[in-house]
């Protein structure tokens, strides 16, 4: 469901905002003006967050944070940038209390860095249209993955093990809270919600529905749907979530032999 790339922006430019480190001899603001880096981002933030991705715009953000454009480009080259300063600003927010992912059992640990993920993501739904294949490597991003290591660590598993472990806990919140998004924009796209969607849609399932034809379907559809709704994100994501534990589990077990 990606709509927009993080990486796309000049790669040193970026890093060095990311660190807050311009390169050498670079022109900087003026002493009049308060306006820095962290003003942008938390403006971009918020309109993010209110509005979508797409609404995030140079020209946007300069009328939020109260100058011209033309100043905001002094501090932020472009878009492609700002994203990545977004992101990494947000990520930075995660585990506020890190004694949470570094103590206790490792299914807890995981289980923790789990839900903050999965409210990392209800909270900032927008991340969820940025694809990071060239993720931004700031100081947000890289104190997560520090993070995250450290509760698989000392668990018998390779190196490699740890990093693809903690990527597929990391994949499957976001899978799963990519689905609650799809849902709420076709919602916000259609103007129906839901439940008006299948309640429109039943009356037309019942008259071609081959009940011989997909007998499975004819038992376990109503059973699920009479129990479950239309669709349940936080039952899916508690079960999958348990699910994925176990058989990390089972890894850990073979690991320890």
């Amino acid at each position: 469901m990606a709509t927009e790339f993080t990486g796309t922006g000049d790669p040193a430019r970026s890093m060095a905002l990311l660190w807050r480190t311009p390169p050498e001899g670079e022109r900087r603001p003026g002493p009049r003006t308060s306006l820095d880096v962290d003003r942008i981002v938390a403006a971009a933030v918020r309109l993010a967050d209110a509005e979508g991705l797409a609404a995030v715009s140079m020209r946007r953000v300069a009328a939020d944070v109260g100058v011209a454009a033309m100043t905001l480009y002094t501090h932020v080259p472009g878009k492609g940038e700002l994203v990545d300063l977004m992101l990494d600003a947000v990520l930075g927010t995660l585990y506020p209390d890190e004694q949470e992912v570094t103590s206790g059992g490792w299914r807890a640990r995981l289980k923790t860095i789990a839900e903050a993920n999965w409210t990392f993501f209800l909270s900032h739904p927008w991340a969820l249209h940025l694809s990071t294949g060239r993720p931004p490597l700031g100081p947000g991003l890289m104190r997560k993955y520090e993070l995250e290591l450290r509760a698989v660590d000392g668990l018998g598993l390779s190196e490699v093990q740890m990093d693809l472990l903690v990527t597929l806990v990391n994949g499957f919140v976001r899978g799963t809270a990519a689905g609650v998004q799809e849902k709420a924009d076709a919602e916000r796209l259609t103007g129906i919600s839901e439940n008006q969607w299948w309640a429109a849609t039943e009356p037309y399932v019942a008259q071609v529905f081959d009940a011989e034809r997909y007998p499975t379907a004819a038992r376990v559809g109503p059973v699920a749907g009479e129990e479950l709704g239309a669709y349940d994100p936080q039952r899916s994501f508690d079960f999958g979530l348990a699910r994925l534990l176990d058989g990390i589990g089972v890894l850990i077990l073979d690991a320890s032999r």
